[in-house]
């Protein structure tokens, strides 16, 4: 092993707005804050997602080429539909079937769990 994954680094227009969605999609705190990056993690010393000021942040268009993705996850839920309400309650949208994007633009999957995973919830 050369390294363990720290982050995944999201660049966005508004930091704590984009940690906020992904904090209650995931059900993870937010471990770190300040004006220009804000990280979300099981707890201070994990490697979570983090979110970087980016002001000329052109969100992608999936999936058009001419505006790639720049980064994708894919959310394990028990029930794509129930997950899917509760995304677009918290300001995600419905792009096709269980592709949707976030508050910034970036395209994320729910996918069901899978039988060796065990419950979401």
């Amino acid at each position: 092993m050369i390294g363990r994954l720290h982050h995944l680094v999201v660049d966005c227009p508004d930091p704590l707005r984009l940690a906020e969605f992904y904090a209650a999609l995931l059900g993870k705190p937010i471990t770190y804050r300040s004006d220009d990056w804000v990280v979300v993690a099981d707890n201070d010393r994990t490697s979570g997602l983090a979110f970087q000021r980016a002001p000329e942040h052109r969100p992608p268009q999936w999936p058009d080429p001419a505006h790639p993705q720049q980064m994708h996850l894919d959310v394990m839920v028990d029930d794509v539909e129930a997950a899917a309400a509760a995304v677009v309650a918290l300001g995600a949208r419905r792009l096709t079937g269980a592709v949707f994007e976030d508050p910034a633009g970036h395209p994320f999957c729910l996918i069901p769990r899978p039988g060796w995973a065990p419950p979401v919830n």
